[in-house]
């Protein structure tokens, strides 16, 4: 028994010294990393820091140790272009982001100029979060790969689940005036209309991302409106002052979101949130396998940062698959691999869909609850499972005609 043990010590300690031997693999994360917006890209930026040292000591990537870079963008798709090249001028191959999708668009874009003019030296980009359904359909691109479900995807799982709330029968809907929370809008009263024709949309209301720092003018719209439940897809800043301001005016309309557990969310509403913030996420705070719940832990230890983007983690491990079994990093040979790879999850299996690159993943509606063993933030507040979505219910076809390189 020691000396199997022993030798598993041995064998784990070999693969980590010879990934830290062989040159790195630099992943450069672009996101708001200073600014109002800076409470969504920092907490991606130490979690994926945290899944690539869990990688790196499991042997890396074809023994190639992960280097996560960070690089502020300030939500600014220009600002993004500048810093892409300041990424592929250090040798970087591969490039995450997530948060908005006029900076994903403006990525998109660049990179596949990049790679067009530069055979060769292509550059592959991960997208953990940036949900606007284009990216996957009409503008999709073989070097973009989404790792998160898509816009239409979550609002899909919610709407099955609103279908059973019989005693919602007023909805209003609030969202951020760009390509993410028009689609979120668009594709809320489409399917309500579909599947609960009788609910009525009292209010549909849009405003400035980033901007806007009081919303108590748009919760009194929705109290005066008697709606029964809010949807929104708001996120970072956005979603926190939002509900805080409903909280702080007395709204008791549940709200149903895309981001409810984003930061300062759990801090700033407590009891207000409890069994009235909803999410729709692949992930919740119930921690039910006991690995996840360790990293849950070690996490917010090390960062002060909640265990909130199990994507990240899949998508490196997705990543690390690729490499291992290709033996090699060369991103034209990891984008080849990672088309229709399936990867066992804490939730389920993961398909990257080859005709789109969108990944397939079952989701969950969770609600915020307390007495939580593993609370968000230092609290006793997190988010409770109260529904599961199966992959193949949160699936939704895609018009993709994908072009390939030859």
């Amino acid at each position: 028994m020691m000396k199997t043990f022993l030798a598993g010590v041995v064998s784990t300690l070999l693969l980590a010294t010879a990934a830290q031997a062989a040159e790195p693999v630099k992943i450069a994360l672009i996101d708001p990393l200073s600014g109002p917006m800076a409470s969504a890209g920092q907490p991606a930026y130490e979690h994926l820091k945290f899944a690539a040292e869990r990688i790196n000591a499991n042997g890396g990537m074809n023994g190639h140790p992960i280097e996560i870079v960070g690089l502020d963008n300030k939500l600014s798709p220009q600002e993004s272009l500048v810093q892409l090249q300041k990424a592929m001028d250090n040798g970087v191959d591969f490039i995450t982001q997530g948060n908005g999708s006029s900076v994903a668009s403006a990525l998109i874009a660049g990179i596949e100029k990049h790679n067009r003019r530069n055979p060769g030296d292509e550059r592959l980009f991960l997208n953990y979060a940036a949900v606007d359904p284009a990216f996957t359909n009409e503008r999709c691109s073989y070097w973009h790969f989404r790792f998160d479900a898509n816009s239409d995807m979550k609002m899909n799982a919610l709407t099955d689940y609103l279908a059973g709330q019989k005693e919602i029968k007023k909805v209003y809907l609030i969202n951020q005036d760009y390509s993410h929370g028009r689609s979120v809008s668009a594709q809320a009263r489409k399917m309500l209309k579909e599947k609960r024709p009788d609910i009525e949309v009292v209010g549909n209301d849009f405003h400035p991302l980033a901007k806007v720092k009081d919303f108590t003018p748009y919760i009194s719209k929705i109290q005066a409106s008697g709606a029964d439940a809010v949807i929104t897809g708001n996120w970072g800043q956005d979603m926190t002052l939002l509900v805080k301001a409903a909280a702080d005016f007395g709204l008791d309309a549940p709200f149903f979101t895309y981001y409810g557990a984003s930061s300062g969310v759990a801090t700033q509403l407590g009891e207000k949130g409890v069994d009235r913030l909803y999410q729709i996420n692949e992930y919740y705070g119930d921690f039910e396998d006991p690995e996840m719940a360790q990293r849950q832990v070690d996490l917010y230890k090390k960062t002060n940062w909640d265990f909130y983007y199990l994507r990240l983690s899949s998508m490196l491990e997705m990543l690390k698959k690729a490499a291992d079994q290709e033996k090699s990093v060369n991103p034209v040979v990891i984008a080849k691999a990672l088309e229709g790879m399936t990867l066992t999850s804490t939730t389920g299996e993961l398909v990257m869909r080859a005709e789109d690159h969108q990944i397939q993943l079952p989701m969950f509606i969770s609600v915020m609850d307390d007495g939580m063993k593993y609370g968000a933030e230092g609290t006793e507040f997190n988010f409770h499972k109260v529904a599961r979505i199966e992959r193949d219910d949160v699936t939704l076809p895609t018009t993709c005609r994908m072009r390939r390189p030859k």
